[in-house]
């Protein structure tokens, strides 16, 4: 594919046009009332939810008259704890993994992206994210929250969220911390798609205006809601479904992100990968990994990582963060096993490589269904999401010749689709899954049926597809055009680490 022309690169150009997207944002959200569901019933017990449907909306401290809720110093220093390895799982782990994936003269380029895309990310959530993600929206309430919090306003050490079960909290602070780190890795995520010849300015660029446009309204779609003490009362069953997000009301389940991290950043490397054309000499000359060491202690950090990720997403310190953390070890270790015997069969022999992305596949698979699935379910999903992401990254990709550098969409995309999908399944109690919690009768496991649960696990694919696609699609033009997109073909072939940075990884 011939080389993608554009503007010349300007960085102040890339900052001018993120901080009129931040103005153009705070300006459509200032009438956005924010959604506070206060706890009414003095008398309500804490009753611990089966297994949560989506993580839970934030609410502001209860009212005067109100008995105070529950705020447990076990479930705080868990989710503190949950907060710190997710960024581990983005610098190093991320950043290691991507890092041993490219050519060596690319090192430099990747991590200082992944870096700058978490520093851009941290600051964006503050501003303007959590608000987005995590407030009513008004009018627009069915896919975007709006600006009541942005720049944190109210979130103070005394506002509080709640959690999964009816009267317990936790402080709001360490609730957005926990988010921050999930925006931050899904757009890092996708850097993968683009590697090796994409501008450092194009980046800073897509790091502004892609949460905006595509991931803080996917959070919200699928994690706001009205919490479980108002979802406790029958009465309230109709204004609960009303208030709630678009693939909420779906009554789809995405425990920590199958929706809104994986399929959500594969669609979008995918996109990049075409808008910026493959890189020079691909499918042509060979591009093997140049550091696998790397690479395994990346993904080995994204393992540990993944526990936080997964088992924190319950919120609480109990028996379902310990059921999240078992099954984010069996399936991950279920799709390396897959992966790994799959290439064996196929190619003659198993790879290191193989394992380390049959795990990640396996983390992706069971992300969405972590507090839902049994262990063996757990097990079942990554053994079915290994053989087809393998596919995904070889057969499907030769055949379709896009250059999605490191497999971001085959992995992620792929297996976030069969993990969402499949949660439909292994939720199943019949199976071993946990069922729904049913607030209204008093914490009870539920569960539809596989076809009417299938259903709105496909509802809610198609919605991520869609407004993924479109959204990442317009956020990657328009950085194309105001930074080129991507660097020279003699830099390319030189290496994007002097020519973007002035500096290389490693010294002869």
């Amino acid at each position: 594919m011939s080389q993608t022309k554009g503007k010349p690169h300007s960085l102040w150009r890339a900052l001018k046009i993120g901080g009129l997207a931040l103005a153009a944002a705070f300006a459509l959200g200032l009438t956005a009332p924010d959604m506070a569901w206060a706890q009414t019933d003095a008398a309500a017990p804490a009753v611990e939810a089966a297994a949560p449907e989506t993580p839970v909306v934030v609410e502001e401290v209860v009212e005067e008259e109100a008995a105070a809720p529950i705020v447990d110093k076990g479930d705080v220093s868990w989710m503190l704890i949950s907060t710190v390895i997710v960024l581990l799982m983005i610098i190093p782990g991320l950043a290691l993994f991507y890092g041993g994936l490219v050519r060596a003269k690319n090192m430099v380029s990747i991590l200082s992206q992944v870096f700058v895309v978490t520093a851009i990310g941290m600051v964006m959530w503050l501003l303007v994210g959590y608000s987005l993600a995590f407030t009513d929206g008004g009018n627009l309430n069915r896919f975007v929250g709006g600006l009541s919090k942005a720049f944190l306003n109210g979130v103070t050490t005394s506002s509080l969220v709640e959690t999964f079960s009816v009267g317990v909290s936790l402080p709001e602070l360490v609730f957005v911390a926990f988010q921050m780190t999930f925006a931050c890795i899904t757009a890092a995520l996708v850097l993968g798609g683009v590697a090796e010849r994409v501008k450092f300015s194009t980046i800073v660029v897509f790091s502004i205006l892609w949460p905006v446009v595509v991931y803080y309204p996917m959070a919200h779609m699928v994690w706001w809601w009205g919490g479980p003490m108002m979802a406790s009362d029958p009465a309230n069953a109709e204004a609960l479904a009303a208030g709630a997000g678009l693939i909420w009301s779906f009554g789809a389940l995405d425990f920590a992100g199958g929706t809104v991290v994986h399929i959500n950043s594969g669609i979008a490397a995918l996109v990049g990968a075409l808008v910026l054309g493959s890189r020079t000499g691909y499918r042509k000359e060979p591009m093997p990994p140049h550091n696998l060491t790397f690479t395994v202690i990346g993904a080995g950090l994204l393992w540990v990582g993944w526990v936080g990720f997964n088992a924190g997403s319950n919120l609480e310190s109990n028996a379902y963060a310990a059921l999240a953390l078992v099954n984010t070890f069996v399936a991950p270790a279920g799709a390396a096993l897959s992966w790994m015997l799959t290439e064996w069969l196929t190619k003659g022999k198993p790879s290191l490589l193989g394992l380390a992305s049959g795990a990640v596949a396996g983390l992706v698979a069971v992300t969405p269904a972590a507090g839902f699935a049994g262990p063996v379910g757990a097990l079942i999903l990554g053994l079915v999401a290994g053989p087809i992401c393998l596919f995904a990254c070889s057969a499907l990709k030769s055949w379709l010749k896009y250059d999605d550098s490191l497999d971001v969409f085959g992995i992620h995309g792929i297996g976030g689709i069969v993990g969402a999908i499949g949660t439909g399944i292994v939720v199943n109690p019949a199976f071993g899954g946990a069922g729904i919690v049913d607030y209204a009768a008093g914490g009870a496991a539920v569960y539809p049926g596989i076809v009417p649960q299938v259903i709105s696990q496909l509802k809610a694919v198609g919605v991520t597809l869609v407004w993924s696609g479109i959204g990442s699609l317009i956020v990657w033009v328009i950085a194309r055009g105001l930074t080129g997109g991507r660097v020279s073909k003699e830099v390319e072939a030189e290496g994007v680490d002097y020519a973007e940075h002035g500096e290389v990884a490693y010294h002869s």
